[in-house]
């Protein structure tokens, strides 16, 4: 079935040799290759090998034991037997491409850059050599930059054969059908493609008080659906009652090619199969996968009219036949192979590719459709894909939770791995302190106002507060308490790729003592603002825009040097400049008032200018008759803190008055 051929299964076992000459060997093994049967192939290259002495059939032998290798996926296999026939001298150049690829499967990146170099001499501008040294270095940066994807084997559901295609029934994850070619298959062949048992669809329960899926059973035992031939890859309706799977069917050994068949279930039994005509004459038609709403099918076939190799078509519904398929175009499709298509219940498409660029092998891709039916693609990345194959994913419907298949190491082959993406989490916690005692204020009011609509207010306890936000949104919190001036602080969940805790301290001013307004400066001995205070002013500007209810007292002090009435009138016209600035910023007249008081309120000194100077402490006031006992330098540093603009307020509950227009 196309994928199930796979490397690692089980061991080969080694046929008894005959006496058979080796050239009936070596014709035997490419018909066997020609058919599809890799591992009777490989069984029986290793025989005319053997018994070969001419070496460019050696030579031969060893390529084509390659290709082999490479088509059931057991890379590490694959590049010992490429490089085996470069070195025999093998003349056509694509097995130092096929090596080079092989290289990179395995994860021997600096070998790999190299073969793709030589071969790029020999073959310049190689579209797929190219993009083998691109998917280096894009694996290079998926490894580096992991998704947040959590990725485990699911044991209870991998045997010591293939196990794959995993699809949850009606998109619950309580239930789940998947391919295998288990020791339980119904068909007794051994098939000659994978060296094990014709694929059988298998279901399994999930047990809530085991917390662990149940052994899987064959889906159906009264051979309705499963049966001698292989069968495999399925997709289910919406509701579970319908589902469509790909059957291949046998004669002699021969494949017939893959059918894509429909059956429904009630009560856990399930009617007749009815053949799927989507493709016509073609030899393919497998991987089938259903919309959300039914409406199309998607599948993989090699019929004519695709880029190469596998491709995905779609098939639209009409009444109860599929319109003619239509392939999903350039940017799904590729010269290489395309399939295992899933339809999530969002629309988004996935599949597998093993040439888009990517880490190696098959790898999942995210394909988006965007209104005017462009496509955008993108390589779902580590931990998701490896430098093995993966393959044939699906999820519950409405979570960022599944299953796929990869054959990664620490697999027995094919291997079911479950994912779960965990929800980004994104909490808040503030404080907020009393700026002058530093303290804690219990029982402030914290509003909270997000882009999403959030509006809601939240009380500290002990000063504290914490809540939970939303992905995608801008916030903004405001605390308050009455005689105090607000604070604020933001936070942004926007484009965060984790989860995140916000901390942040929010400090309330008291208002019961003035305030001071730093790097307030003024020329000297005149009320003109320096060109920095206005910086300094802006700070005042926002506290009036914050706090849109209080009025406001702007004070200008003066040290004691100079006459008493020439300080009154320097600080009042200081005061008053200041005031003028906030005016023209925009804030009412009504909020604010100029008074100068010269030299008349000697400042008392604060905890925070206590911390500056050690000859001063807390409550200190800075009198002409304090200062002047003190050393000149001393002296100096008083009479600057004295010359201070600071405001106080007046009142909190200012409401602006607007005057109604005059009717015309």
């Amino acid at each position: 079935m196309g994928m199930n051929v796979r490397n690692g299964l089980f061991f080969l076992m080694i046929l008894i040799l005959s006496g058979c000459g080796s050239g009936k060997y070596g014709r035997d093994a490419m018909l066997s290759q020609d058919i599809g049967e890799y591992y009777k192939a490989i069984e029986k290259y290793r025989k005319a090998t053997k018994k070969e002495k001419d070496r460019d059939k050696r030579m031969l032998y060893a390529y084509k034991t390659a290709e082999c290798y490479r088509m059931i996926g057991d890379y590490e296999r694959a590049e010992l037997y490429y490089k085996n026939a470069i070195r025999r001298g093998y003349p056509d150049k694509i097995a130092l491409l096929y090596h080079a690829d092989m290289l990179r499967s395995t994860q021997q990146y600096e070998d790999a850059i190299e073969t793709y170099r030589i071969y790029l001499d020999s073959v310049p501008g190689d579209e797929r050599a190219l993009a083998g040294l691109e998917s280096i270095r894009k694996t290079q940066e998926w490894v580096a930059n992991p998704t947040r994807h959590i990725v485990n084997p699911v044991k209870e559901l991998n045997s010591r054969e293939s196990d794959y295609s995993p699809v949850f029934v009606a998109g619950r994850d309580n239930e789940v059908i998947f391919t295998s070619t288990r020791k339980a298959v119904t068909g007794k062949r051994a098939s000659g493609i994978t060296g094990q048992g014709y694929a059988d669809l298998f279901r399994a329960t999930f047990n809530v008080q085991k917390q662990k899926w149940d052994q899987p059973k064959l889906l159906d035992e009264n051979l309705i659906i499963n049966t001698e031939d292989e069968e495999g890859a399925a997709t289910f309706s919406s509701t579970g009652e319908q589902m469509i799977f790909t059957r291949c069917r046998y004669d002699k050994t021969q494949a017939l090619g893959a059918e894509l068949y429909t059956t429904s279930q009630s009560r856990g039994s399930f009617a007749e199969p009815i053949r799927v005509d989507v493709v016509g004459d073609s030899i393919v038609a497998a991987h089938p996968a259903l919309n959300e709403t039914e409406s199309l099918l998607y599948f993989v076939s090699d019929m004519p009219g695709g880029f190469g190799g596998k491709d995905i078509w779609v098939a639209e519904k009409s009444g109860g036949s599929f319109t003619k398929p239509v392939n999903l175009g350039e940017k799904i499709n590729t010269p290489g192979d395309e399939m295992f298509p899933f339809v999530r219940d969002n629309g988004e498409l996935y599949f597998a590719s093993n040439y888009l660029p990517g880490m190696g092998g098959y790898d999942i891709f995210l394909a988006k459709k965007d209104d005017d039916g462009n496509w955008t693609v993108s390589n779902m990345g580590s931990p998701v894909n490896s430098p093995f194959d993966d393959f044939g994913i699906c999820f519950v419907k409405g979570e960022d939770k599944g299953m796929f298949t990869s054959n990664r190491k620490g697999s027995k082959g094919d291997d079911i791995y479950s994912f779960v993406v965990p929800p980004k989490i994104y909490q808040v916690e503030g404080e907020v302190f009393d700026k002058e005692t530093k303290n804690h204020i219990d029982g402030a009011t914290v509003r909270v106002i997000g882009t999403d609509g959030t509006n809601l207010k939240v009380r500290t306890q002990g000063g504290k507060f914490k809540m939970k936000l939303k992905a995608e949104t801008e916030y903004v919190f405001a605390a308050f308490k009455e005689g105090y001036l607000r604070d604020k602080a933001t936070a942004s969940t926007i484009g965060l790729d984790d989860s995140k805790d916000f901390t942040f301290e929010m400090y309330l001013t008291p208002t019961d003592a003035p305030i001071k307004v730093d790097n307030i400066n003024y020329e000297f001995a005149s009320f003109e603002l320096k060109p920095e205070s206005k910086i300094a002013l802006d700070t005042v500007y926002q506290v009036l825009i914050f706090n849109p209810t209080i009025t406001i007292e702007l004070m200008a002090h003066t040290d004691y040097i100079g006459s008493d009435q020439a300080n009154f009138e320097l600080s009042q016209k200081r005061a008053q400049s200041v005031v003028d600035y906030l005016i023209e910023k925009g804030i009412s007249p009504q909020r604010l008032v100029a008074k100068g008081y010269g030299e008349t309120w000697p400042k008392v000194v604060t905890r925070e200018i206590a911390k500056q100077y050690d000859f001063l402490k807390r409550g200190d006031e800075l009198t002409e008759e304090f200062i002047k006992k003190l050393p000149p330098e001393q002296q100096d540093i008083c009479n600057a803190i004295n010359r201070r603009t600071e405001f106080r307020v007046l009142s909190t509950d200012f409401i602006e008055k607007f005057d109604a227009e005059p009717e015309k």
